[in-house]
């Protein structure tokens, strides 16, 4: 789910084809990472055709989508709680945009904070979410989580009591893409948390700003959002990623409006996001995982180009941002990932 500058390939897919294949270079980077013992997700193999036969990404891959993942969990996981601790017994939705193979859902069905979530939608282009219904209908551990459900859309999405699955193009008017999101979907006076992993970097600026905007426009309670995606993509090492993702047919509308890390956060704060903030992965490796940890994933695979890791981690970064409804919180305010303690920073 990292994706690190990708070599042309011989054969080039053509328009949302293009798009649509860099789904399947994050779940086999989640599959990788997960074989290599980075992450545990139980759930990805249902995704990944022939799973067991895929081969391993390399280190540098597996180490990007751990730190990714682990990030972004953290996210979610305080967002949750901070609910909680601001508005006990009130569930929080959340929305992922572009959801692909992603697996979160079921992570929190199994977990501790499911009754913490009172509706997950997942919303992606038409064919990547037939296959995921497919998957979900012919796996008992995936349909066993969601409960009963039913197709929609020929086939297309998928409706249970929490979960929810829905195609629609994130690049067309939200009115248009959203029809399906009535209020017994998405409640507008529930907390409400948007994913977007590698999605809006695929998109004009306008129609970002015009999705986010939708969400502000709707949702009368706490509404955060976590982004994920490449940025800095004017220096050689951009360059390179850039004309190799344009050998595939990708283009990169959505990074042009923030080159520089300091303009991440203006992602969410041009909607009136009172709270945003960003982390570059090379950031979040350095600062936020423990050396206890750090030691750990040090011992699953040998990496000698520690310069290039961090130059590559460097590119990519997670930004959040919350706007609250009321006075502002303290809580709110405070929400992101832990540093590393102060006692492995005294031990270095």
């Amino acid at each position: 789910m990292f994706k690190y500058p990708p070599e042309p390939p011989s054969r080039v897919p053509d328009g949302d084809a293009a798009i649509r294949s860099t789904d399947s270079d994050a779940a086999l980077a989640r599959l990788s990472a997960v074989q290599k013992q980075y992450l545990v997700d139980p759930y990805i193999r249902f995704f990944v055709p022939r799973a067991h036969l895929q081969p391993p990404r390399p280190p540098l891959i597996n180490i990007g989508t751990y730190l990714r993942g682990v990030a972004i969990d953290s996210l979610v996981d305080s967002f949750i709680a901070i609910n909680m601790a601001e508005n006990p017994g009130k569930q929080v939705q959340i929305v992922s945009l572009g959801a692909g193979s992603d697996t979160r859902f079921w992570r929190i069905a199994a977990g501790e904070q499911k009754e913490r979530i009172a509706s997950y939608i997942e919303v992606d282009l038409p064919e990547n979410t037939t296959k995921k219904a497919m998957a979900i209908k012919k796996s008992k551990e995936l349909s066993a989580l969601v409960g009963e459900a039913k197709l929609i859309n020929g086939g297309m999405g998928l409706h249970s009591a929490k979960y929810h699955l829905l195609p629609a193009d994130l690049r067309h008017p939200p009115d248009q893409a959203f029809a399906a999101l009535t209020p017994d979907i998405l409640s507008p006076s529930l907390p409400t948390l948007l994913l977007f992993e590698c999605v809006l970097v695929y998109m004009t600026p306008a129609a970002s700003a015009a999705l986010i905007q939708w969400f502000v426009d709707r949702i009368n309670a706490p509404l955060g959002g976590i982004v994920y995606e490449m940025f800095g993509l004017n220096d050689s090492f951009g360059t390179v990623m850039v004309n190799n993702l344009r050998i595939r047919n990708v283009s990169l509308p959505g990074a042009e409006p923030y080159p520089t890390f300091a303009s991440l956060p203006t992602r969410f704060t041009q909607h009136g996001f009172q709270h945003a903030h960003a982390l570059t992965l090379k950031d979040i490796r350095q600062q936020y995982i423990e050396d206890e940890e750090l030691e750990r994933i040090s011992h699953l695979e040998m990496l000698d180009e520690i310069e290039e890791l961090e130059l590559v981690l460097a590119h990519y970064a997670i930004t959040w941002g919350v706007r609250t409804r009321g006075p502002p919180s303290p809580a709110w305010a405070g929400w992101g990932l832990k540093e590393r303690s102060q006692e492995d920073e005294d031990d270095e």
